[in-house]
């Protein structure tokens, strides 16, 4: 197409250019040879005309591609750079996931040698049972039934405790504690007090584990108290009368000291273990010993993922303007809270999840029985899914069979506590010889569980049959983990 234009604008100008000669011969009287030469110059100068107006044309042209080009190379050299960035960022993500693999590889080879190590300990264990009831003599006759002698039962150490986050050990045996006789609200609330000060207030830990691994992910605190005579009182015996009395607060301070101190301790081998320690509504009522308790928490602010603060579904219906923004508070630093005692499943996963409700224990019966569920209004199999949709985890407590984990396993509940994985065991603190104040520090394993295992006087109880004794004060004013022989919560 350039090429026949241009050929086109050639005739036209030698036309022109000719006709203009011709003009001037027929018309004006110019010779031939004048006027050949001005048809000649006309076209000249039509062609020099045609010559420049073209070059500045292509010139334009040149230009334009010319910016064009160094626009795309711009562009060219920037996206080169940003698939550089990207290449970078997928090594170190490749190189990353290596290390972590390997870790996770070598954690699971250590929990595998643990669990060895465990099994190895009960089929010992088992056998020193069995070899103990072998070598008992059979009765002659028998006029009453003869209680075969308990075995001796092994205290408890730090060391224990964070071996147990790698998996639960097997239930031990328990010599139940002798009948509490019957108190009524004075006497109980004198024992309250006098616990307090002679620091008889004890730690029960029963783990929380991952279901259907069984691998403990969380410990709860239970609150016990002792009388004058060493006997346990259980928490749904004094928390009444302690509330009351307004002794709930104090006795909260001490088990939030004792709380995070037990964290600390477990946190040392393993960092993916929490702990779950109850609150009692009376304490978020009470503005002077709520803000002992919150300066406590906000100094340890740091544990705060792995410490959760439980209270009763009934304290957390009935939040007053006060609670609320104690409640308030201590989620703005961190903490996470518990659901325990549920009576029904009317549940606001969305207010709780407003309010830092992470966690909600409901027990297996009311899980798995058909009347709650048909009074409900969400089905259990589908309350699991419902709280995970506002990040709270269900955990089912009592569990007490292999048919129930069967039964919770179908409802998608991750989570599970109960008698079944493990009892309750006692962390006793350690009372000072000088009859001062406790410290509440938890002792070093390796001195003191030997220690506990050859005292006669220790933390380990007698037999039910014979009256239990005394406690001796110690030498020096750390705590010690021990494991006392006690009957379930």
């Amino acid at each position: 197409m350039i090429r026949i234009s241009t050929i086109f604008v050639g005739i036209c100008m030698v036309l022109v250019s000719a006709s203009l000669g011709m003009v001037l011969y027929a018309i004006a009287g110019v010779s031939g040879y004048e006027s050949a030469i001005v048809a000649l110059t006309a076209l000249t100068v039509m062609i020099l005309y045609n010559a420049v107006s073209m070059r500045i044309k292509d010139r334009a042209e040149s230009t334009g591609q010319i910016s064009d080009l160094s626009r795309g190379t711009a562009d060219l050299a920037r996206q080169v750079a940003e698939f550089g960035r990207r290449l970078a960022v997928v090594e170190s993500k490749i190189a990353s996931a290596g290390t972590a693999n390997q870790d996770r590889i070598q954690t699971v080879a250590g929990e595998i040698g643990e669990l060895g190590a465990l099994v190895k300990q009960l089929a010992t264990s088992v056998a020193a049972h069995e070899d103990m009831l072998t070598a008992m003599p059979a009765p002659a006759t028998a006029p009453a039934a003869i209680a075969p002698p308990s075995p001796p039962v092994k205290p408890v150490t730090a060391a224990d405790v964070a071996r147990d986050t790698a998996t639960p050990t097997a239930p031990v045996i328990v010599v139940r504690p002798e009948p509490v006789p019957a108190r009524d609200d004075a006497q109980l609330i004198v024992m309250v007090k006098n616990a307090i000060v002679d620091n008889r207030i004890d730690l029960y830990l029963q783990p929380v584990v991952t279901l259907p691994q069984r691998k403990v992910r969380f410990y709860e605190a239970m609150t016990r108290l002792r009388d004058d005579k060493d006997q346990v009182i259980a928490a749904d015996d004094f928390i009444g009368p302690a509330e009351a009395a307004g002794l709930m607060g104090q006795i909260d301070h001490i088990v939030l000291l004792r709380c995070m101190q037990v964290l600390r301790r477990l946190m040392v081998r393993n960092k993916d273990v929490g702990v779950f320690c109850n609150m009692a509504g009376a304490t978020l009522s009470n503005a002077e010993t709520f803000a002992q308790c919150i300066d406590f928490l906000e100094a340890n602010r740091a544990l705060a993922p792995s410490f959760v603060l439980e209270f009763k579904q009934s304290v957390l219906r009935n939040l007053g303007p006060l609670e609320s923004e104690h409640l308030a508070a201590l989620a703005q630093r961190g903490y996470r809270f518990s659901i325990d005692h549920v009576t029904d499943l009317r549940i606001e996963p969305r207010e709780l999840a407003d309010r830092g409700v992470r966690y909600i224990k409901v027990p297996a019966s009311l899980l798995l029985d058909p009347k709650h569920s048909s009074n409900s209004d969400i089905h259990p199999a589908d309350l699991s899914d419902l709280l995970g949709r506002f990040g709270i985890d269900l955990i089912a407590e009592r569990i007490e069979g292999e048919r129930a984990v069967v039964d919770l396993l179908d409802f998608d509940v991750r989570f599970g506590q109960g008698f079944l994985f493990a009892a309750p065991r006692p962390l006793r603190p350690e009372v000072p010889a000088n009859g001062g104040a406790p410290n509440p520090a938890i002792k070093e394993p390796a001195k003191e569980s030997a220690k506990a295992a050859t005292d006669p006087n220790g933390p380990v109880r007698s037999a039910p049959t014979t009256p239990p004794r005394p406690e001796p004060p110690r030498s020096t004013g750390n705590a010690a983990l021990a494991r006392r022989a006690t009957g379930p919560n």
